[in-house]
């Protein structure tokens, strides 16, 4: 049923990523390593170069920097930068926390700044991921509207439509238009056309005011924007900047604007992936089913076998994944059934042909349209049940 096929997808998803982690941490670790360990060796050798020159034991100069690097968790730096806790930096470390970014700069070191970090965090990441998914639901509504209107007119050209239908002045239009629905793959093409402009503008104001080299700031672009934080590269920390103002507006906008349209990517990417499960669960299905239905056909007696085997069917989210049963396996071999084992057999499809016929006399002949087309993960959770919903919506609706 249901519950045996998302657990199978789910279990199919949790050891790609596995082996997605496993194949990642090898790339790294033979990139990194080596560098990893050139620079402590380098390390190694000044430390005994001081103590050398300074006539210090390596214990009292290793006291001595543990001690720098506990100031330097409360934010002391030995270049001037301005102060962590003003009112601007102060505002800049709420937004790396409600946004999920925590670039981990800044960090409360009191235990009351701690605890209200706790409750104010609960609360303010849960609204702004509110706000993200608000704001993908209205991305996605544009998107759809523009790609549809893109759509109308390339039909309008191609005669299928004819050039003076409008609005509400025909069902010609509506009827050719019914079953369509922008294509995952053009908003997700869409999404990253407009992440990557936007990160090369913000990398392009980065570069001259912050010292960093054109890569760095593209490199720090994602890391901020995608909310991954490593905290190595952050922008506005100096203590000034030429047109400071306007340069902290520019840099919350960019910010702001990134991690919108890199999160309404990552949605997008993630229902790309889920059709690549659900298209190797099919495949691994098919190969199953073949076998079992060579070795029903097999085990049968005194039966003519077909030359044609019907065409797989297409099930609906109202057939739910409905199995063959044996009296299907009679009719594909051509054996005769009673009418109750094919009122039996077919009682799905008759349902779904009832309701059809009763929306249609009731006026809502497309109601099917929007639901007709759900995968294995009927609809999604979250942001993914507003993706396939919005895209739903507007293949009819405008």
């Amino acid at each position: 049923g249901r519950l045996n096929a998302d657990n199978a997808r789910f279990l199919l998803l949790a050891v790609l990523i596995l082996l997605y982690m496993l194949c990642g941490a090898a790339v790294f670790s033979a990139i990194e390593l080596p560098t990893e360990r050139e620079a402590k060796e380098r390390w190694e050798e000044r430390l005994e170069n001081f103590t050398r020159r300074h006539n210090l034991s390596r214990a009292e100069l290793r006291g001595f920097l543990r001690e720098y690097e506990e100031a330097n968790v409360a934010g002391i730096r030995v270049d001037d930068i301005r102060p962590r806790w003003d009112f601007t930096g102060a505002f800049y470390f709420v937004g790396t926390v409600v946004s999920t970014i925590g670039f981990g700069m800044t960090t409360p070191v009191t235990v009351g700044g701690k605890i209200f970090l706790i409750f104010y965090g609960l609360i303010g990441c849960a609204g702004t991921i509110l706000f993200f998914n608000l704001f993908l639901e209205r991305l996605i509504t544009v998107i759809a509207f523009v790609m549809k209107s893109c759509h109308e007119r390339q039909l309008r050209r191609k005669g299928v439509l004819p050039h003076s239908s409008r609005r509400g002045s025909g069902t010609s239009e509506v009827d050719s238009l019914a079953g369509w629905k922008p294509s995952v793959y053009y908003v997700m093409l869409i999404l990253c056309v407009a992440s990557l402009i936007i990160s090369c503008c913000a990398s392009a104001m980065y570069t001259p005011i912050e010292g960093w080299s054109y890569f760095d700031s593209l490199y720090f672009c994602f890391v901020a924007f995608s909310t991954i934080g490593f905290g190595d590269l952050v922008s506005s920390q100096n203590i000034k900047y030429e047109s400071q103002g306007l340069y902290r507006f520019g840099n919350f906008v960019f910010i702001l604007m990134g991690v919108c349209c890199i999160y309404s990517l990552f949605n997008v990417i993630s229902i790309v992936i889920k059709q690549s499960i659900n298209w190797i669960l099919k495949k691994l299905s098919c190969k199953c089913c073949h076998r079992c239905q060579r070795r029903l056909f097999r085990s049968r007696r005194n039966v003519v076998m077909p030359g044609n085997v019907r065409g797989q069917r297409n099930i609906s989210i109202e057939t739910d994944a409905v199995n063959e049963s044996d009296t299907d396996g009679r009719r594909l071999s051509g054996e005769m059934i009673s009418m109750k084992d094919f009122l039996a057999s077919n009682k799905v499809s008759l349902a779904i042909m009832q309701k059809q016929l009763s929306e249609t006399a009731n006026g809502y002949p497309r109601q099917m349209s929007c639901n007709s087309k759900q995968n294995g993960f009927s609809g999604g959770v979250g942001a993914l049940a507003i993706m396939n919903n919005r895209l739903a919506e507007t293949s009819v609706d405008r």
